[in-house]
C-alpha cells in the first residue's frame, strides 16, 4: 500500500527534461540520419558545383575561351556558392515536407524544448551539412584543377566566412521553408536560386562590375557575394574584393536579419 502511494509521488518530484539535452538529442539523431546517407548527400550537394569548376575552371582554360588563373579566382566562388545553397537546401526543403506531408515536425515539436529552439536546431543542422559540403570541395578542386588556392595567413578568414555563409544560407532556408506554400517550392527554387546563383560573384571579383553599375548594385543585396568576396579575399588577396571586415558585418546583419524573420514564420506555421 505505502509503496503503491509513494511511486506517483516519487515520479512527481523527478525533474523535468533539460531542453539542452533534448535540443542536443535531435541534433545527434539527424547528425546519425545523414551519416547513414553521406555519399547520396554528397551526390546531392556536390555535383552542380563540381561540373561549374570543371567546365568553367577547366575546360574553359584549356580551350583557351578563359585566360590562365582564372580557375584560382574561381575555386573561392565555388566554395561560397555550395555552403550556400546547401545550407539554403537542407533547411528549406525538409521544412516543406515536415509541414505538409510527413508532418514530421509535431515529433520535433512534442519533444521537451521551447520552439524557437526548434527552429535553432534546424539552422544549425543545416550549416553543419553545408560546412562539410564546403570541405569537401577542397579535394575535389585539387583532383579537378590539380591545385587550388591556399593561404595560411588567409585561413582563420576563410574559414570564420565560409561558417557565416554556411549559417546565412540556413537562416535563409528558413525563411523560403516557413513563407513559401508547399505547392510553391519549386517555383521559388527556379525565381530565387537561380538569381541568387548568377548575382553572388561567384565566377568573377564583385568590384569588376564597376563597369555594369546597376548589376553591381544588384550584387551588393545579395549574400553569396559577400561569402564569395570574404573567400576570394582570404585566399586570392592579390585580386580586388570587399575588403574582409565589411564581408563579416554584412553576414552578420544578414544572418540576424534573416533568422528573426525565419523563426516568426516557423512560430506562425506552428501555429496553423
Amino acid at each position: 500500500m505505502t509503496a503503491t502511494t509513494l511511486q506517483p509521488f516519487a515520479l512527481a518530484l523527478e525533474p523535468p527534461p533539460r531542453p539542452g539535452r533534448a535540443f542536443f538529442s535531435i541534433l545527434r539523431r539527424d547528425i546519425v540520419v545523414t551519416g547513414r546517407e553521406m555519399p547520396i548527400f554528397l551526390a546531392q550537394v556536390i555535383l552542380q558545383p563540381l561540373f561549374l569548376l570543371f567546365v568553367f575552371g577547366k575546360v574553359l582554360t584549356v580551350l583557351g575561351y578563359a585566360r590562365h588563373g582564372y580557375a584560382q579566382l574561381l575555386f573561392p566562388g565555388i566554395v561560397a556558392l555550395t555552403a550556400v545553397l546547401t545550407a539554403i537546401q537542407s533547411t528549406a526543403l525538409p521544412l516543406v515536407l515536415e509541414f505538409s506531408f510527413t508532418m514530421e515536425i509535431e515529433d520535433r515539436l512534442l519533444a521537451p524544448l521551447p520552439t524557437p529552439l526548434v527552429a535553432v536546431e534546424k539552422v544549425l543542422f543545416a550549416a553543419m551539412r553545408a560546412l562539410v559540403a564546403a570541405g569537401v570541395m577542397f579535394p575535389v578542386g585539387i583532383w579537378i584543377l590539380g591545385s587550388v588556392p591556399w593561404r595560411a595567413g588567409g585561413a582563420a578568414q576563410a574559414i570564420g566566412v565560409i561558417i557565416l555563409g554556411a549559417l546565412v544560407g540556413a537562416a535563409m532556408g528558413l525563411v523560403l521553408g516557413t513563407l513559401v506554400p508547399p505547392n510553391r517550392i519549386n517555383i521559388m527554387f527556379a525565381l530565387i536560386l537561380t538569381p541568387l546563383l548568377f548575382t553572388g560573384s561567384s565566377q568573377y571579383p564583385w568590384p569588376s562590375l564597376s563597369r555594369i553599375e546597376w548589376f553591381q548594385v544588384i550584387s551588393a543585396c545579395n549574400p553569396l557575394t559577400y561569402v564569395s568576396e570574404g573567400i576570394r579575399g582570404a585566399l586570392v588577396p592579390q585580386v580586388d574584393h570587399i575588403a574582409g571586415w565589411i564581408c563579416v558585418l554584412a553576414l552578420l546583419g544578414f544572418f540576424f536579419g534573416l533568422l528573426l524573420l525565419g523563426m516568426k514564420g516557423f512560430g506562425r506555421r506552428v501555429v496553423s
